[in-house]
């Protein structure tokens, strides 16, 4: 039975694959470079959802179901990200808090 470590490639680092790169650098340059993948990422995903909404009301997808997976898509992504941004928010907050 072959058991594999966090760092194989399940979770977060999947999704951004160059997550895992920033080992070399330091903490704040890495979740720098996590923070724009992110948001481009979740931009593409919104552009992508526009293209397929355009393309519905154009009449050149008659796919109301694919068009509406890359909206849900979109909004999933986008809340994610925010949801993302909160806890970084207050972590952040956290840590001012904190007496030295």
């Amino acid at each position: 039975m072959d058991i594999k470590g966090i760092e194989s490639g399940f979770g977060i680092n999947k999704a951004f694959s160059s997550a895992g790169s920033a080992s070399s650098s330091s903490p704040v340059e890495g979740a720098g470079k996590f923070f724009s993948e992110l948001v481009s990422k979740v931009n593409d995903l919104q552009t992508q959802s526009d293209q397929a909404i355009q393309g519905l009301a154009s009449g050149e997808n008659k796919n109301l179901h694919e068009v509406m997976i890359s909206m849900e898509k979109a909004s999933v992504s986008f809340l994610f990200m925010s949801q993302v941004r909160n806890k970084a928010i207050e972590a952040y907050q956290e840590v001012m808090r904190m007496q030295v």
